[in-house]
């Protein structure tokens, strides 16, 4: 069994009900699942080669979503491109994969550029409209897709991770780790076919996780024309949202909306953060604005998404404040010595992951692939603990942890405690290169707005709290601070601002 199956067995199972909804177009599991079948023959009829690579770069949107079951159902290899990335950011990434057939609308069209692969384009522009993919809907109407026969270690799709500098790397996901996910995501949220997941995040990232796993139980993913704060809230409060994954940041916006209230969110459930980690004073705030309907969990592209979760309910328990979870079925989750050891509950060490979830390799990049797996087990670089219950605590990445006077500082500690600060709306802390400490602890901090604040004040409630240590010698206050296209923090711009400024 494949992963697109789950669909092809919900869409017999619950053919009336909307699979993929927006204000344009709405696809029933019935009409999608003829809509699959039949670009997927088309996929197989340009290139009868299986596991081929297969690019997408587009915006969020109901065909989007379907092309990615396309080529799942094609038994081809899907190769996201972010259409809020860079034009030569997608040129190093289709010059890596060497895809065979690019699909684009509008907007990716104008970032992937020059490209030797067979396009189809999912809007009506273009030059060769025997290429839209609406025709070829109509040319293989009613064909089905030859068979898949790559067996569970086949590659489904190759992320990329990194490689905003030097060579980017092609995490090869395959059958296995998200047939992994779709049973992990379906068992952790209780999916079931009256669920209607707004979709707010890039459905190229974290997002598409989320998509079979919905399909499977017969729910609904609803997209939206805009993700601004208010397109958001009317969506919960005039659809009938119950879910949603969402990076911190647009969390935060929404929140902050003016009129907003938890009336609202009617019939949400599971609100999941993820993307980036969020201070446990924001956690806090999230679940007395919204209540008992925050989750998270913790992955990477290497081990896709759901590594750990907590569920809503789990941090009802305040000894699980801070935490990312518990480990899922089909992986194991330990914490190791520098020198390979599995360390005891309680200590601090590298978070490493075996199991089902773990990528098969970095494309074409055997060297670092055997850097990254060692004896079977994912090395993630970031730093955790485990307590005595089963429960992930992370502090940072391994790189990221600044070592000041011979002291470890990890920045997500200063973090949670100057997010608590009320005039603090986010932060960012990190390492500066110092001739006396090594390193010198250095924050940078956005306001609330309409709010003043001086460095002094802040410092003073980081060391009440922290001590000396832990206390920043500078605070750098940022009107905004810099993200990347899917909405992370960017430290390594923030030291660039701050070193020329």
């Amino acid at each position: 069994m494949y992963p697109i199956d789950f669909f092809f067995r919900a869409a017999k199972l619950y053919p009336d009900n909307i699979a993929l909804q927006s204000s344009g177009l709405t696809l029933t599991y019935r009409q999608l699942s003829s809509h699959v079948n039949a670009f997927a023959a088309a996929m197989q009829a340009v290139d009868p080669e299986p596991q081929s690579r297969v690019a997408i770069c587009a915006a969020n949107s109901v065909q989007h979503a379907a092309a990615i079951l396309a080529v799942l159902a094609a038994g081809k290899v899907w190769v996201p491109l972010n259409a809020r990335s860079t034009q030569s950011e997608i040129a190093r990434i289709l010059d890596t994969i060497e895809p065979t057939i690019v699909i684009t609308d509008a907007k990716g069209s104008e970032l992937v550029g020059s490209c030797s692969a067979t396009w189809l384009r999912l809007d009506q522009a273009g030059d060769d409209r025997d290429l839209h993919v609406d025709q070829l809907l109509t040319r293989y109407a009613g064909q089905l897709p030859a068979a898949n026969e790559a067996g569970e270690e086949g590659v489904q799709a190759i992320k990329f991770t990194g490689g905003t500098t030097g060579l980017p790397k092609g995490v090869m996901q395959p059958y296995r780790a998200w047939t992994a996910g779709i049973i992990n995501q379906v068992s952790g949220w209780q999916i079931t076919s009256d669920d209607c997941f707004v979709v707010t995040a890039p459905v190229t990232h974290g997002t598409s996780t989320y998509i079979l796993p919905l399909l499977a139980e017969g729910a609904k993913l609803l997209f939206l024309d805009k993700t601004d704060p208010a397109s958001v809230i009317r969506a919960f409060r005039e659809e009938g949202g119950t879910m949603s994954f969402m990076p911190p940041t647009l969390i935060y916006m929404v929140m902050a909306e003016p009129g907003v209230s938890p009336a609202d969110f009617p019939k949400l459930r599971n609100l999941i953060y993820g993307g980036a980690p969020m201070p446990t004073e924001k956690v806090d705030q999230l679940r007395a604005f919204f209540g008992d309907v925050v989750g998270t969990t913790y992955g990477q592209t290497e081990a896709p998404q759901i590594v750990t979760m907590m569920r809503p309910s789990g941090f009802k328990d305040p000894r699980n404040s801070g935490s990312v979870g518990r480990c899922t079925w089909l992986s194991d989750v330990g914490i190791m010595s520098p020198d390979g050891r599995l360390l005891p509950d309680g200590s601090l060490g590298e978070v490493v992951v075996r199991g089902h979830l773990v990528m098969k390799g970095y494309w074409r990049l055997p060297e670092k692939t055997a850097e990254t797996i060692v004896d079977g087990w994912l090395h993630t670089g970031d730093v955790g603990l485990i307590d005595d219950r089963g429960y992930l605590f992370l502090k940072d990445r391994i790189r990221d942890v600044i070592i000041t006077g011979g002291f470890n500082i990890y920045p997500t500690d200063v973090e949670n405690v100057l997010s608590q600060h009320p005039a603090v709306y986010e932060c960012a802390v990190f390492g500066v290169p110092d001739e006396k400490w090594g390193e010198a602890v250095h924050a940078a901090v956005q306001l609330q707005v309409g709010v003043v604040c001086d460095e002094d004040s802040l410092k003073a409630h980081i060391k009440q709290l922290l001590g000396s240590v832990h206390t920043p010698k500078k605070i750098h206050f940022l009107d905004q601070l810099p993200r990347s296209s899917v909405g992370k923090v960017l430290k390594t711009a923030i030291r660039e601002a701050i070193s020329k400024s």
